[in-house]
């Protein structure tokens, strides 16, 4: 009888405290919510949707971070808010699984399948994995291959689609929580290394249009290498370390402790794995020829998975190819999207974009420095309001331009430092596609508060290794305000 009311009191001290610990969080979420709310009833030039749509973005940034909802329940949510809200109509629920990253991801998703079905994954990581002498060989291969693809690959979110299954199989060596920390790893490596290659995004294309459209002058493929491809190689090492530093299991024995991998007789490549070869050779060409063809990834990602499932002469069914998507992270990105583009389209971006330019002109005579660093300070923290990388282009570029007209500064020095700042997109899962595309994905995926909590560090950081450089080796090689 006595060892039976312990047991009852020790479970109802159990429900007691996750009572509390619930209690306690429920009124900090609910705090957080009505400094919210009050902060934009304070705004007067803030519209009736805007206001909504802005409250519903700030809302779904708290519950991500702060509560363990799932965060496509937490999106569709604030979707239905905003529309029940007379915000928006219902098209921004229905339209949003027409946005260009739903289609990349179904399609990343049955080409990851098929290269995993194939073999050619297996293949590939054995091959690494016979090279490996400890797991910190892994993660730096895996950084200096993400830096690489930038010079190939036209795109963050293609690039985080063509190495999801590869990162996948090489999980199979790492424990659960090495697993979490490769899933934040790879897409935050992937946006440090695009400042590498003026083709790694499309709002590196849009900025130097924007540039030669309003000054006559424009950056070359070989200037910006010479320009990013060492500022994307400094930051994303320390980047590397930086997250190991932060996330990595603290039994650092792990690390340098010799690995055995499983020795496989080398085999000959299989009819499966040549054609996967073959057709992911095609895709990626297909992606570095986009300004040819005019067919955007996404478009050729799908191009690409129905091939992979053509009957009898493909890689893997169609069945198989469908039931590896993940839908549950395609419902939290195609709502994601839609909470972002309702900032531009109800004009929060617009409002925010007139206050700092307004900010701006306040600075228009003071020294060098200053002028550098809230230009970045600016770009940097664009991703935190304009979760488009393109659309931060189209945005600001040409107010960047008409402000360094204002001050005489040298518009290639200004468009270029200010694409670099906007290639920062690391605070929020939806700041960028490359980061959607791992979260919540399930075998490998990542917390938005481990996300958060490394942006705290690597933001400074990114500002300030980037003043390092204006100041020393652009300087020295020409590139000056």
């Amino acid at each position: 009888m006595e060892k039976r009311l312990d047991r009852y009191k020790v479970k109802k001290n159990r429900v007691v405290n996750l009572i509390h610990k619930l209690s306690a969080r429920l009124l900090v979420i609910t705090a957080i919510h009505v400094v919210f709310t009050a902060f934009i009833v304070m705004l007067d030039n803030l519209d009736y949707d805007a206001a909504v749509s802005l409250f519903a973005f700030l809302s779904a940034m708290t519950l991500w971070v702060g509560t363990k909802i799932p965060a496509g329940y937490v999106a569709v949510s604030l979707i239905l808010f905003i529309v029940f809200m007379k915000a928006g109509k219902p098209d921004l629920l229905y339209h949003s699984f027409g946005e260009e990253v739903i289609w990349l991801m179904i399609g990343a998703f049955i080409i990851g399948e098929a290269v995993k079905e194939s073999g050619l994954a297996d293949r590939y990581c054995q091959s690494i994995m016979n090279r490996a002498k400890d797991k910190n060989f892994i993660i730096r291969s895996l950084t200096y291959v993400l830096c690489i693809s930038a010079f190939f690959i036209p795109s963050t979110s293609g690039r985080a689609a063509l190495s999801m299954p590869i990162v996948k199989q090489l999980g199979t060596y790492f424990s659960k929580k090495e697993r979490d920390v490769l899933a934040v790893l790879v897409p935050i490596i992937i946006l440090m290394s695009t400042s590498a290659s003026l083709i790694a995004a499309g709002s590196h294309l849009i900025g130097v249009g924007f540039l030669e459209s309003a000054t006559g002058e424009s950056i070359s493929f070989v200037q910006w290498i010479i320009w990013g491809a060492p500022f994307a190689i400094v930051i994303s090492l320390l980047t590397m370390s930086i997250i190991k530093w932060m996330l990595w299991p603290k039994d650092r024995s792990m690390d340098t402790s010799p690995l055995v991998p499983l020795q496989k007789e080398k085999q000959p490549m299989s009819k499966k794995e040549k054609k996967t070869m073959l057709f992911m050779i095609v895709l990626i060409i297909g992606w570095m020829m986009e300004s040819v063809h005019q067919y955007d990834i996404a478009f050729l990602t799908m191009v690409g998975a129905v091939l992979f499932m053509l009957p009898k002469y493909g890689v893997i069914s169609w069945k198989q190819g469908v039931n590896a998507v993940s839908w549950n992270l395609i419902l939290f990105v195609a709502a994601a999207a839609a909470l972002g583009r309702i900032l531009v389209d109800s004009g929060v971006a617009g409002w925010i974009e007139n206050e700092m330019i307004n900010v701006l002109h306040l600075f228009a005579n003071t020294s060098e420095w200053v002028i550098v660093l809230i230009i970045l300070i600016v770009t940097v923290t664009s991703h935190l309001y304009i979760t488009s990388h393109t659309t931060r282009a189209i945005v600001f570029i040409p107010a960047l331009l008409l402000f360094g007209q204002m001050i005489s500064a040298d518009p290639v020095a200004v468009v270029f430092i200010s694409l670099l700042g906007m290639n920062y997109c690391v605070t929020f899962p939806v700041s960028s596609k490359a980061l959607l595309i791992f979260y919540e994905e399930g075998e490998i995926s990542y917390q938005a508060s481990d996300l958060l909590k490394i942006s705290f560090v690597l933001m400074t950081l990114y500002i300030v290794v980037l003043l390092v450089f204006y100041f020393t080796y652009w300087q020295w090689t020409g590139l000056s305000i």
